[in-house]
């Protein structure tokens, strides 16, 4: 689920003008890992308070193929909110490094979003391609399957390298700089757009 789909308004202080000012969704422009605050003010504000609308009556989610794998593992047909929190929990705990042992930012790349047409012209080409619908003719890609495909799971170039269980995430493994970290992501980006002519675009700000 994205933040966008319970987002009701933010509170941030704007280092400009130096008062404080209220944010409603339409105002944040939100897209795909992204908002207003990623582009055009990126910078200008500090986000201090979030109000988000929930719903009184729970809506179980289990679209995700990882979460529907792990509940029939664990041979729950009609999973509660507890089932999922505890399923979510530990797919993140299998597959993310703990921060306070391996130094990472999560996710490094967004997962690439194309049309219709360059889909099914990359599915003939490889049919185990790992997608999710993404609604107006056009599908969203595993970025990490995408960069498993190119040989960088758990490989690394000198204390820079990507996470053993999660291609998608990058880890300094002790001692790399942020110029190492940015390096290796510039030899994925190359070898992604090189095998499927997809370019991938960083997650994380770059400083």
């Amino acid at each position: 689920m994205e933040l966008s789909e319970r987002f009701h308004s933010c509170r941030a202080f704007d280092l400009e003008e130096q008062k404080f000012v209220v944010f409603g969704k339409e105002d944040c422009h939100f897209a795909y890992r992204d908002s207003l605050f990623k582009r055009s003010r990126k910078g200008r504000y500090i986000i201090t308070g979030v109000s988000l609308e929930l719903n009184t009556e729970p809506a179980i989610n289990t679209s995700y193929g990882a979460i529907q794998a792990e509940l029939a593992k664990r041979g729950i047909a009609a999973p509660g909110i507890r089932d999922v929190a505890e399923v979510v929990s530990h797919i993140r705990v299998s597959k993310l490094p703990d921060p306070s042992t391996v130094g990472n930012a999560g996710s490094f790349f967004k997962n690439p979003v194309v049309g219709i047409r360059q889909f099914l012209a990359l599915k003939e080409r490889f049919p185990d391609i790992v997608s999710y619908p993404a609604g107006n003719d056009q599908v969203k890609l595993a970025a990490g399957w995408l960069i498993d495909q190119c040989g960088w799971k758990g490989r690394a170039v000198g204390a820079a390298g990507t996470w053993k269980n999660q291609a998608l995430v990058l880890v300094n493994n002790g001692g790399a700089t942020g110029t190492d970290i940015y390096r290796l992501s510039e030899a994925i980006v190359k070898d992604v757009q090189e095998l499927f002519g997809i370019t991938l675009d960083r997650e994380v700000n770059i400083v």
